[in-house]
């Protein structure tokens, strides 16, 4: 099974934290040469600086403005070239039942997931035609099975993405073009903690008790890290994963409940 990157090009989305950090650490370290996407340059900068390898280069946008983020993809890949793996990774929206949640609040994450995705996939397509190899990873949510309450608008738009990235498996698929989602369970991030910390509150109880209890709703009893999410990500960049398309993988820990 060959699960090497070398001689790969892959452009990671928001992978300054978390599950995208993780990823771009491991994918460097298996040969792939990574393009950063992210808002932060103070922190891209520090972690090109940590990646096995050389030639890694970054495109420092805001995902809330998906039209800025297409002109500096095409004009990064215009002066770097094509590349043969895109991984669409974005920060998820605030939480709240969707009833409450303003016209406004959706359109946003519409734009910062679907239309950043979308242009994303306009601008590496032909590249990747042109190499005669291509894999497109989606990080959503295990919501797209399950949706999960309390977080109304990233149910609604997390959903909207999984069916866009199926529409493309469709028609990229003749193309040697593959596009697959992962699933990220309750996973080791400052959003996990975020919500973790404010349904504490709600609840009455510790931060402490309201990991427990959601570590409970796993068979393996516990939260997963990033790295594990990453090590599936891997694996679909990888030629080994060259028959797997139009996939959704939860990598939850065996979820169950809500």
């Amino acid at each position: 099974m060959n699960l090497n990157l070398k001689g790969k090009r892959a452009l990671l989305c928001g992978s300054t934290d978390g599950i995208g950090k993780a990823c771009a650490l491991l994918m460097a370290k298996r040969g792939a040469q990574i393009i950063m996407a992210a808002r932060n340059e103070e922190k891209i900068m520090t972690i090109i600086a940590g990646l096995s390898g050389k030639g890694h280069s970054y495109i420092c946008a805001d995902f809330n403005d998906p039209e800025n983020l297409k002109i500096k993809t095409r004009s990064h890949l215009n002066k770097t070239g094509p590349i043969h793996i895109l991984m669409n990774n974005s920060g998820g929206p605030p939480g709240g039942p969707l009833i409450d949640a303003n016209a406004n609040e959706i359109e946003i994450a519409f734009r910062r997931h679907v239309i950043a995705n979308q242009y994303l996939a306009q601008a590496v397509i032909p590249g990747m035609k042109e190499l005669g190899y291509g894999r497109i990873i989606n990080i959503i949510s295990t919501s797209v099975r399950q949706v999960i309450p309390g977080l109304g608008v990233s149910n609604t738009v997390r959903g909207a993405v999984a069916q866009w990235a199926k529409t493309l498996a469709l028609e990229l698929g003749p193309d040697g073009i593959t596009t697959n989602n992962i699933l990220p369970g309750f996973t080791n991030t400052d959003r996990l903690k975020d919500l973790l910390e404010k349904l504490a509150k709600n609840n009455g109880i510790t931060y402490e008790e309201m990991l427990e209890s959601t570590s409970n709703k796993t068979s393996l009893r516990r939260v997963g890290e990033p790295e594990e999410i990453a090590a599936a990500v891997a694996f679909l960049a990888s030629d080994a994963a060259g028959y797997i398309n139009g996939a959704d993988f939860p990598i939850d820990g065996g979820r169950f409940g809500v």
